[in-house]
Formats: C-alpha cells, sequence, structure tokens
C-alpha cells in the first residue's frame, strides 16, 4: 500500500457515536495520516483462527449486549476531539485487518471510558473501550495503536467465542452477563443470583497464552500495515507493567503473558518494515494536553461507588414474592472436580449441578436454583468468583466484597468477626452471614471465605444454605474449599 492509497472496505462498519470521524482527520497534518509502505523482510507468522462453535452474528449479537450495559455502568468520556482522535486511530487499524479475518457483520465502534487505570478492552463483534488513563500515560500514539491493535485483533480472531467454543455451549445472554462482570467486577446483586468478576468472564477477557500470542503477532501486523512500528506495542506493555502501580495491572492480569512476549513481537517486527513510522504526532500531543486540562478522571472503584454510569441497584420493594422452599436431595458423598478456566479446580458433590451464572460460577442441586425477580438464584449451594481489589489488604478488601453484596440483599447482616481459613494453601478469612432468601423469603446462613490472589484480586467463595439446614452443609462447604487448587 502505497502514502497514496489508503484501503477502505465498505463491509466493515465503523461507528463513534455522533462523532464525525472524517472532518476531524481532515484537521490532522497529512504526514500523519499517510498510511506508509510496507513491504516483508520474510515470511510472516501464519496464524490460523481456532475452532468456533458460535456465529459471527451471534459474536455481535453478544457483544452488543455487554456493550449496553457497559455503558451504563462506567463513566463514558463525551468529549468531540478525544473521541474522534481514539476513533481515527481504531479506523486505520481496521482498515487494514486481513482479508481472511474481515467478518462483515462486525461493526467495529470506539469509545473512551473516563478512569484513572491503564486499560483497554474490546467485545465480540467489535465495540472497543479504551481507558483515559492509557491516553494519558502512553508516550506515542503507536503505543496507544499497540494496544488497540491487540484488543483489535481477540475481535477479528474471534477469541471470545472460541474460548467459549473449548467450554461449553452456553445461551448467548449468560455469555453477555460474563463479558459485563470481567470487565466491571466488584459489584454484585443478591448474593445468591449475581456474582462478581469471574466465571465465563475468563473465557472473554482473560484470554489463554495462545491467545495472547496470536494477538500480539497479529496485532503486530496490522500496525505495520497501518504505518505504526509494531515495537511501540512491546514498549506499551513494559509501560503498564511500570506505571500501573502495586500488584499486577489488571489489563496484564487480563491478558497473561504467553511467554518472552516482547522478544515475539520484536521478532514479528523484523519480518516488517514500516518506512517512516508514524510516532509522536501533533494531534496525539494536542490530546494529552486537552486530557491533562480537565479534573483527575476517578479510579474504576471510585466511579462504580460513586454511581457514575451506573444503573440503579435493586429496591427492596423490588424483590420477587416468598415462594415455598424447594425439596432438595442432601450433598452426594462422591465428589466430581471441574476445572474453571487456567485460574482453579474445585470438587463439589457429584449431584451437584454446575451453572455459568451471570459473572460468576455456582454449584448447586437439582430443586435449588430458579429464577426470581429476572435474576438467577439459589438456595443451596457454593458460588465462586473473583472480585476486583484495588491494591487493598485481604481484610479491606474482604469487608468491600461484603458490602457490595450487601446493595442488593438489604437483609444481609454485617461480619461479627472473621475466622481464620486456607484456600489452596494460602492464608484466608470465613465469616458466617444472615440472610432472607430471594426465592423462598426464608432465612438463610452465607458463609464467605476469601484469599487474595497474586495479581491483587479478591477469590472468593460463598456457601448457601437454609438457617435450618445450615449445620448440615458446614462440612460440604469445608470440604469444597479444601478442595479448591488456584493456578493463577
Amino acid at each position: 500500500m502505497t502514502a497514496q492509497q489508503e484501503r477502505h472496505d465498505d463491509s466493515v462498519g465503523i461507528t463513534v457515536g455522533t462523532t464525525n470521524v472524517d472532518t476531524y482527520m481532515k484537521t490532522i497534518p497529512r504526514l500523519a495520516l499517510a498510511l506508509l509502505s510496507v513491504s516483508l523482510i520474510g515470511a510472516q507468522t501464519v496464524i490460523t483462527p481456532s475452532k468456533n462453535n458460535y456465529t459471527p452474528a451471534e459474536d455481535v449479537e453478544l457483544g452488543r449486549q455487554a456493550a449496553a450495559e457497559v455503558e451504563q455502568q462506567l463513566p463514558i468520556l463525551h468529549d468531540e476531539d478525544v473521541a474522534s482522535f481514539v476513533a481515527s486511530i481504531g479506523r486505520r487499524l481496521v482498515d487494514v485487518i486481513p482479508p481472511e479475518f474481515r467478518h462483515p457483520e462486525f461493526r467495529y465502534s470506539f469509545q473512551v471510558v473516563n478512569v484513572r487505570e491503564i486499560n483497554a478492552f474490546a467485545l465480540p463483534g467489535g465495540p472497543m473501550y479504551v481507558n483515559r488513563g492509557m491516553i494519558q500515560r502512553a508516550h506515542t500514539e503507536g503505543e496507544v495503536a499497540g494496544v488497540m491493535g491487540h484488543e483489535l485483533s481477540h475481535v477479528a480472531l474471534r477469541h471470545g467465542t472460541a474460548q467459549a467454543t473449548k467450554a461449553t455451549k452456553y445461551e448467548l445472554g449468560t455469555l453477555a452477563g460474563a463479558v459485563l462482570g470481567a470487565i466491571i467486577g466488584g459489584r454484585v446483586g443478591s448474593a445468591v443470583s449475581q456474582g462478581t468478576q469471574f466465571g465465563l468472564g475468563t473465557a472473554f477477557l482473560r484470554f489463554s497464552r495462545e491467545f495472547e500470542r496470536e494477538a500480539d503477532l497479529l496485532g503486530s501486523q496490522i500496525m505495520a500495515h497501518a504505518g505504526y512500528d509494531p515495537r511501540e506495542m512491546a514498549n506499551m506493555f513494559k509501560t503498564i507493567e511500570e506505571e500501573s502501580g502495586p500488584g499486577v495491572p489488571q489489563w496484564l492480569s487480563d491478558h497473561p503473558d504467553p511467554g518472552n512476549r516482547s522478544e515475539a513481537i520484536m521478532r514479528e517486527a523484523q519480518l516488517l518494515r514500516v518506512q517512516n513510522p508514524v510516532r509522536d504526532t501533533r494531534a496525539f500531543e494536542q490530546i494529552q494536553a486537552r486530557l491533562s486540562r480537565m479534573a483527575p478522571a476517578p479510579t474504576t472503584e471510585e466511579a462504580m461507588q460513586s454511581g457514575a454510569g451506573q444503573s440503579p441497584s435493586r429496591s427492596p420493594d423490588d424483590r420477587p414474592e416468598p415462594g415455598p422452599p424447594a425439596s432438595v436431595a442432601p450433598p452426594s458423598s462422591r465428589n466430581t472436580t471441574y476445572t474453571e478456566g487456567d485460574l482453579f479446580r474445585v470438587s463439589v458433590p457429584s449431584n451437584w449441578r454446575e451453572l455459568p451464572g451471570s459473572n460468576a460460577v455456582t454449584f448447586a442441586p437439582e430443586g435449588a436454583y430458579g429464577t426470581a425477580g429476572g435474576q438467577h438464584v439459589f438456595t443451596h449451594g457454593v458460588q465462586i468468583g473473583v472480585a476486583r481489589n484495588e491494591t487493598h489488604d485481604l481484610r479491606t478488601a474482604t469487608d468491600e466484597f461484603i458490602d457490595s453484596l450487601a446493595r442488593g440483599n438489604p437483609n444481609l447482616s454485617r461480619p461479627s468477626g472473621y475466622g481464620q481459613t486456607s484456600i489452596g494453601g494460602r492464608r484466608g478469612l470465613h465469616t458466617a452471614l444472615a440472610n432472607v432468601s430471594d426465592a423462598t423469603g426464608q432465612q438463610e446462613r452465607i458463609d464467605v471465605f476469601t484469599i487474595l490472589l497474586r495479581d491483587g484480586n479478591l477469590f472468593y467463595v460463598l456457601g448457601v444454605a437454609p438457617r435450618e439446614r445450615s449445620s448440615d452443609y458446614q462440612k460440604t462447604f469445608r470440604g469444597i474449599v479444601g478442595s479448591i487448587r488456584i493456578m493463577d
């Protein structure tokens, strides 16, 4: 592609809200707009798409559902200049996606989230969200393009639904909730109806190392063809690691290093020659200056606590009418072992079913789960997940998690104290809470077990049973907790 040949494909839609991208791009210097010639030194790495039981149209519907929820929950930055700048980078990258990875159904869109963390994520079918913090901490436009190119590659390669294919064919609505939970985390509804950041969200946003390797390589190729130096992708990953503060940054937690990440990107870059690569441009400098004049962005935690962009919490009056408790068989003495993504293994009674809820994985027996008030609920069993934690100690993170449970459960008690426990050989906390079941209107006991993962996030287990049967379930809950093996 020469400097005079900019390719467009009308089969791929680009959406930027009400922003006029073409008008904005005319204001950028000609040199910054040019798609510079790219020639191959050797054969670039060939990437073969993985098996996928979902159709591209299902990717689009999944992304559409999750995007609608994301934009209710997270504070979108409504600034035309910033949105147009990010969209211009996205458009250049989309225009050079290799033909074999183009999907006419996909509609790529680009939004900026007004939060401080260095992060970005893309949803199946095309919606992409770039944190303001990433733009402000980048050193060049190419570094921003590097992260966007990586995320774009996950979408083009359909990694989200490909990972779900490796597990089980779940309902589309369940997958949409899982995507949202993996992005947002830390906020729940009913203690027994909706979890936090885990479950199938892992299948969409905590990609396997093989998929990470593919996104690094395809992202490098797309960058080169769009006029960016692929090495800037590696530079931005180093920036994320160095400048994100204590613990493992959220982006790297969701995108584990496939091994020698920087070296692999550098090797791929050697197969691609980009003449006069785009570096800092006036547009990039102007956008960074514009962002610096705005009020400081909140952390994601602060934004969620303030209710910015959130849909309202469920009020006590919205709870369903109590119903009679179901007849539930006692836990089997035999166990079945489940492996959940690349995070943990657990053994549960063999007569309990795995239920991939909105954002968590739940195990419950027949007759102990159903729907109440439009939410999935369970009355006996365990829910296991991960809640986002921003550098707090275990006690503080557990307190905040229980506070988040209480927002959807007005009758939930507070812990009178914590006991010591162990999960996967790691020191943890345990407490027991009283609650009123949304499904039955009867008293129930919720056992809470927590530890911190290596990336700083909170791993939790909730054991739920009716109060009159709770003593019968204590041995079962402790056996389940004792069986967990963490693989982070």
